[in-house]
């Protein structure tokens, strides 16, 4: 198994890409500590892994308060002594609407759980790293960091920043043997998807314009996500740090 005796916190593995990720990671054999602010979510991963033969726990966290993210640290120490990979996962969509309409709280909102989590939870996470010689952080970014669309401004600079983000903790971190690097789906096929599209627009529609812009003709699922992440969590990807992995069907291009 690639993640045999590992130990990954996965953030937003309530439901999608995190969910898919956490269930396979425990399949490689890591034991996974889910983070989300959804209970009942992230409850159902851990019952998933853990009827699978796998080792989960589940701790409620906002990614954008600092207390929850030292909580996090805390609780996934004291349980299993170390921390090996961190995956940022968890973030806010943004609905395609003109500037004008993007009041304060949400271009806050949306910075906090898209970039401010990273800065907490890998700053909680460092020093647990460092003592122990190593480990890996992982960041969800989005292709939109890269090639932007209409009416997704607070999303997409926030999506930027993690990719920006990412090389800077993967330049202060190096000498400690920490490797961080950073993931850029495209449009994922989860329920979230449908809340970047304009009010009152067809769903179905809005779903066939998105595929038409993706070059190999599909949505990305949060497996193909997952499988990424999972790379970039084990030792075959030991020479990586600082990049970005477009998962996006071509869409960058």
């Amino acid at each position: 198994m690639r993640l045999a005796n590992k130990v990954a916190i996965i953030t937003g593995a309530s439901s999608g890409i995190g969910r898919a990720s956490a269930i396979l990671f425990a399949k490689e054999g890591a034991k996974v500590v889910i983070a989300d602010i959804n209970d009942a979510g992230g409850e159902e991963t851990a019952l998933t892994i853990k009827s699978g033969g796998g080792e989960a726990i589940f701790v409620h966290t906002d990614v954008s308060k600092a207390s929850d993210a030292e909580n996090l640290i805390k609780v996934t120490k004291d349980k299993f002594g170390k921390i090996d990979t961190l995956f940022n996962n968890a973030g806010m969509p943004q609905q395609t609407i003109p500037i004008e309409e993007v009041d304060e709280a949400l271009w806050d909102r949306v910075y906090a759980v898209n970039v401010k989590s990273i800065f907490l939870t890998a700053k909680c996470a460092a020093p647990v790293m460092k003592e122990a010689g190593g480990g890996v952080i992982i960041n969800t970014a989005s292709i939109s960091g890269v090639r932007p669309r209409p009416g997704n401004i607070a999303y997409a600079s926030s999506k930027a920043a993690v990719i920006h983000l990412t090389k800077a903790l993967a330049l202060d971190l190096a000498s400690y043997k920490i490797r961080v690097n950073c993931i850029n789906p495209v449009a994922a096929d989860t329920p979230m998807l449908d809340q970047f599209f304009p009010a009152g627009v067809n769903v179905d529609e809005a779903r066939k314009a998105t595929i038409n812009t993706i070059p190999l003709g599909r949505l990305t699922t949060p497996e193909d996500v997952a499988y990424a992440a999972l790379y970039l969590a084990c030792d075959e990807s030991s020479m990586l740090t600082g990049t970005c992995i477009d998962v996006d069907g071509g869409r960058g291009i």
